[in-house]
């Protein structure tokens, strides 16, 4: 299937919206109803969870594999372990850590669809949501250190 599924497609670029409506009230000095300081502390906490996320989305393409090393199983737990010690520094901090680990977790993606691990349309949607992402938090980095 090179194609990605629609409900795949739809719901992965739902899960970008909160990424991008935090950053752009980041970038804007925030609203009437959050400001910067809040929208920043909620977008490191997503980035987290979704970061984590995706760490699991590794243990489930590990877990169906019949053969392997079982590298895949260390894969998934590593963005997890940096999820939640990025919890415990500034959140401007945390986001470009954030941002470089979905970089380093999008290569290794990559290259376990090019092995065979994960359908092809997988890797295609990650380099999308992985981009919107990343800008995201960069963009939202660069907002905060400009003040």
């Amino acid at each position: 299937m090179k194609e990605i599924p629609s409900l795949a497609f739809w719901l992965g670029w739902a899960g970008v919206i909160p990424f991008a409506a935090l950053a752009a009230l980041v970038v804007a000095g925030g609203s009437a109803s959050l400001d910067a300081a809040s929208a920043l502390r909620a977008l490191a906490a997503y980035g987290v969870i979704i970061l984590s996320f995706m760490g699991g989305a590794q243990w489930g393409l590990e877990t169906a594999r019949r053969d392997g090393d079982g590298s895949g199983f260390l894969a998934s737990v590593v963005p997890a372990l940096i999820a939640f010690a990025v919890t415990f520094i500034d959140p401007a901090v945390a986001l470009p850590i954030l941002a470089a680990s979905f970089i380093l977790l999008l290569i290794y993606d990559l290259r376990r669809v090019r092995a065979g691990t994960g359908p092809a349309w997988y890797g295609r949607l990650r380099i999308q949501l992985t981009s919107a992402v990343v800008l995201s938090l960069l963009a939202a980095t660069g907002a905060v250190f400009r003040t």
